[in-house]
């Protein structure tokens, strides 16, 4: 293996690619809709038919998920000088506490990734409203502070209300608005799933490293109320992640391909059945990634099963 290759593979590791799904899905599923709600504006399915505003919809995807790796580096920088990231840990090794990446050189990397962030979030800006401009900079701030500063979110048990909004129901109205340049309540509704599977996920995150956070002053929300509370919490977030597709579907004239999410979520039931019966430590790692994978199908099913019926 060449040096470049290695270096690539711990730089790939630290944007955490198993949980971009965060960012994805919300984008998914967000332009999805308005994919949807634009085919009698455009004439979709007509002779003679405008294109679809594409160029939008990837900008508001790339800048998203650009802003997700940013606060992964600064996660990875800000929890290794905290010593939350120390030799116990029970998850994936991280590329600063394990000197595999200098602090500076991750400093520098958060600094080029906020520069790259700028790039669609200036074009949003400027072609659909200076609403993005705001956006975009709360996200980059709130990215950082996530685990920086003084207060960060995620060690005074905010992360979870911080990941249900940004990775939730501001994420695919603001895809959504980004696309069409109207924000609408029912993108809000349908974020409430993958906001609340992204929950799920950080939550399960935290019931493995609870006591490890404790011993060094992480309090996050599990810190704080417990394992109890935390097994609670993340099989309550599946199940509005399950049931918030077919609900929709029955009550709010949703497509019939908004099932599709509802059936996707199924495929976590091993994961929740682990976390409700107490497993603990790196047990939880495969809930974490069965928790991962689901967000991105969720994002998936979604959006195909929105756009297409």
């Amino acid at each position: 293996m060449s040096a470049a290759f290695h270096t690539a593979k711990i730089w790939l590791s630290a944007m955490r690619p198993k949980t971009l799904g965060a960012s994805l899905a919300p984008c998914f599923i967000g332009t999805a809709m308005a994919w949807r709600d634009a085919m009698p504006i455009l004439g979709i399915g007509v002779d003679e038919q405008p294109a679809f505003p594409w160029n939008f919809a990837v900008a508001a995807l790339v800048g998203a998920m650009l802003l997700q790796i940013l606060s992964n580096f600064a996660n990875d920088y800000f929890d290794a000088a905290r010593g939350a990231d120390g030799p116990t840990r029970l998850g994936p090794t991280r590329a600063v506490a394990s000197g595999l990446i200098a602090p500076a050189a991750m400093k520098v990397a958060m600094l080029v990734t906020l520069l790259l962030a700028v790039v669609p979030i200036a074009y949003l800006t400027r072609m659909q409203g200076v609403e993005f401009a705001w956006i975009g900079a709360c996200g980059a701030v709130l990215a950082v502070l996530y685990t920086g500063g003084r207060y960060p979110l995620a060690y005074v048990g905010l992360g979870d209300v911080f990941v249900f909004l940004c990775f939730g129901p501001l994420a695919t109205a603001g895809i959504y608005a980004a696309i069409l340049g109207e924000w609408r309540l029912a993108p809000c509704i349908i974020g409430i799933a993958p906001g609340a599977l992204s929950v799920a996920l950080l939550a399960t995150n935290n019931l493995r490293d609870i006591d490890q956070d404790r011993a060094v002053g992480k309090r996050t929300l599990a810190v704080r109320l417990g394992a109890k509370f935390t097994r609670l919490e993340i099989v309550a977030c599946w199940a509005i992640a399950t049931a918030l597709p077919f609900a929709t579907w029955l009550l709010a004239d949703a497509p019939g391909g908004a099932l599709a999410g509802s059936t996707i979520s199924l495929v976590s039931i091993p994961a929740v059945v682990m976390v409700a019966r107490g497993d603990r430590g790196v047990a939880l790692n495969g809930v974490l990634a069965g928790f991962g994978v689901q967000l991105y199908l969720l994002g998936i099913a979604l959006a195909f099963g929105w756009a297409l019926t």
